[in-house]
């Protein structure tokens, strides 16, 4: 029974965003929400309501981390990519970096003193919120951290983590585009708006897929994403366990890259919206993941509000920054959620936002944000004991 029983939830996991992109072009209410945060909600039901077979976390795990890999090459061999958007890139990095540095030391000298290990949760939010769940464990090792601080943490974050994507998918995004600028002269086919327009026909349309064509195409674009995937996995596993998620993330996106400049591979159709697909599935798997009844919410309010000061104090932050240095709106939260969530979620925002042109973005500045994750939340930690 319980086999059935998973059968079953990965069945549902699969299918559901087949259901929601159905509802949404036929409910236009809908249709303006967007699958992404109607997914996120059914997946937080789906995971709350009380039916949990055995060995239903193994099968999150498994789905979670498969579809992410899966998405990335899918997503980048259709894509075309322009060198003179390195500067606002660069100039993301530096303005996200910055940002959640700044809300780390305010915070800390307004919640932090009032909190056991305050300078260490200092620096392992620093870690957390510009790389991803590899820098805090680090970083837990690294300073030293007790176990029960390092699992309230956890636990305070899945909360503020949600909090954080739920104001971005409802309100965030449409406020961000009307307080900051766009750079039409940074896309390729003129006016942002256009390019907005033309994405969102482009996307969604999966009748074509199911076509003898079709099908073929669809074949071959698994049959090259699987085999990125191998020779990722191969490259990363041969280096330190600490820096397999980096060097992994890294592989797909460079090999992802390198396919979308070969013309036979870049021309096949359909790969942004399989590799959508995947993203949809990854959306209700994790949102399912976020069980709240186990969320252990009796710990430290001073945490939890050192937390919520981070996460949306650093946006607000960024926000600033990147109107002062004219960073587009979609450059800058696509910079933020890749530091406050890690890459894995980057598709899944730029499907939201529905601008293929930031994922490149979005997944360059997380494999960065990996890689000074630990260094500098050391250094913020070192820096929070003299304040």
């Amino acid at each position: 029974m319980t086999i059935f029983n998973l059968i079953m939830l990965c069945l549902i996991f699969c299918i559901a965003p087949a259901g929601v992109l159905w509802v949404c072009k036929r409910v236009s209410f809908l249709g303006k929400i967007g699958p992404v945060l109607l997914l996120y909600i059914l997946g937080v039901i789906i995971g709350n309501i009380g039916i949990k077979p055995e060995g239903m976390s193994t099968l999150q795990d498994i789905m979670s981390s498969a579809m992410v890999p899966l998405a990335i090459p899918m997503m980048l061999f259709g894509c075309t990519f322009r060198l003179r958007e390195t500067k606002q890139q660069l100039k993301a990095l530096v303005t996200g970096l910055t940002a959640v540095v700044i809300a780390v030391i305010i915070g800390y000298l307004i919640f932090g003193h009032n909190i056991d290990e305050g300078a260490k949760i200092g620096g392992m939010l620093t870690g957390v919120y510009t790389g991803g769940t590899i820098n805090l464990a680090a970083l837990k090792t690294m300073l030293g951290v007790r176990n029960e601080t390092y699992i309230l943490l956890n636990s305070y974050d899945m909360l503020v983590s949600f909090l954080y994507l739920t104001f971005l998918l409802t309100i965030g995004i449409k406020l961000f585009r009307k307080f900051l600028p766009f750079k039409p002269d940074a896309l390729e086919h003129g006016s942002y708006a256009r390019v907005i327009k033309e994405n969102q026909e482009n996307e969604g349309d999966y009748s074509q897929l199911f076509t003898k064509a079709g099908m073929k195409d669809a074949g071959r674009l698994l049959g090259i994403t699987l085999l990125i995937c191998a020779i990722s996995g191969g490259v990363a596993i041969l280096l330190p366990e600490s820096m397999f998620m980096v060097i992994f993330i890294l592989m797909l996106t460079t090999l992802g890259l390198i396919c979308s400049f070969i013309k036979p591979i870049h021309n096949l159709k359909h790969s942004y919206n399989i590799g959508m697909y995947f993203i949809y599935i990854f959306c209700i798997v994790v949102a399912s993941m976020a069980d709240l009844t186990n969320l252990n919410l009796t710990g430290s309010l001073n945490l939890l509000a050192y937390l919520l000061f981070v996460v949306f104090g650093s946006l607000g932050i960024q926000a600033l920054l990147a109107r002062l240095f004219k960073i587009d709106a979609d450059t800058m939260v696509i910079a933020s959620v890749t530091f406050i969530n890690s890459p894995p979620f980057v598709p899944m925002m730029a499907a939201a936002m529905k601008n293929r042109r930031v994922l490149v973005t979005g997944l360059t500045l997380g494999i960065i944000g990996y890689a000074v994750g630990n260094y500098l939340g050391f250094l913020i930690s070192e820096l929070l004991k003299l304040l």
